[in-house]
């Protein structure tokens, strides 16, 4: 341990970190952004969001062109840079999925529980017509929706509890999380397939979907 570090108290903070690196050429600057940006990153077990990047940075850099850099940088790896959940993330490409499971027995990402049909039903009704009470999810599907199956998607972190309901009594809705949009590889709700595509799947009806007084709530 250096003399500096002997005498520095437990609750010093670090020196500032030079963000903006005059003292480098523009060339020499913008390399050290791109190292900064993609160890951060690298080093974060979930998506990592612009305002920490812009911590590492200077105040005048785009970080989409330092994004796009480090992505054509990656062209030839077998992982990528990509936008999911509000932030960027480092991800093993598809194409590489089936080395993975040999190697592991499951790919990255896949240790989470398979949901049953009928959660995965629920958990898309909840993701389109969002903020959504029990009550409703209940009269969409003709039967009702267990506080056990909500259950289970909430252990997942795939839902979380929204706003209270102006309904009679103020039932709490259910909202999708950024978890749910990590898992399906969604930067924003606006990447939801669209009606048709779900139909064409057989996972839903688009005469049932818009025949529901709440087809038309809005997607963020």
């Amino acid at each position: 341990m250096s003399e500096a570090s002997a005498r520095r108290k437990p609750n010093d903070q670090p020196a500032l970190l030079d963000t903006e690196l005059e003292h480098l050429p523009p060339e020499l600057r913008w390399c050290e952004w791109m190292a900064r940006v993609e160890a951060v990153i690298f080093a974060a077990n979930e998506p990592v969001t612009r305002s920490v990047l812009a911590r590492v940075v200077g105040k005048n850099c785009n970080i989409e062109l330092i994004i796009d850099d480090i992505r054509a940088e990656l062209a030839g790896r077998p992982y990528e840079l990509v936008a999911v959940a509000g932030g960027w993330q480092h991800r093993t490409r598809k194409v590489f999925g089936d080395a993975i499971r040999a190697a592991f027995g499951a790919a990255a990402g896949e240790g989470a529980k398979e949901l049953s049909q009928a959660e995965a039903l629920v958990l898309m009704c909840i993701a389109y017509f969002q903020p959504i009470t029990r009550g409703e999810l209940s009269s969409f599907f003709g039967k009702e929706v267990s506080r056990d199956l909500i259950g289970v998607l909430r252990a997942e972190q795939l839902v979380a509890s929204g706003p209270r309901s102006p309904q009679p009594g103020a039932p709490y809705t259910y909202v999708t999380t950024k978890t749910f949009l990590s898992q399906f590889g969604l930067d924003t709700l606006r990447q939801l397939p669209d009606f048709e595509a779900l139909e064409d799947a057989g996972l839903l009806s688009k005469e049932k979907l818009l025949d529901h007084p709440r087809v038309c709530r809005y997607r963020r």
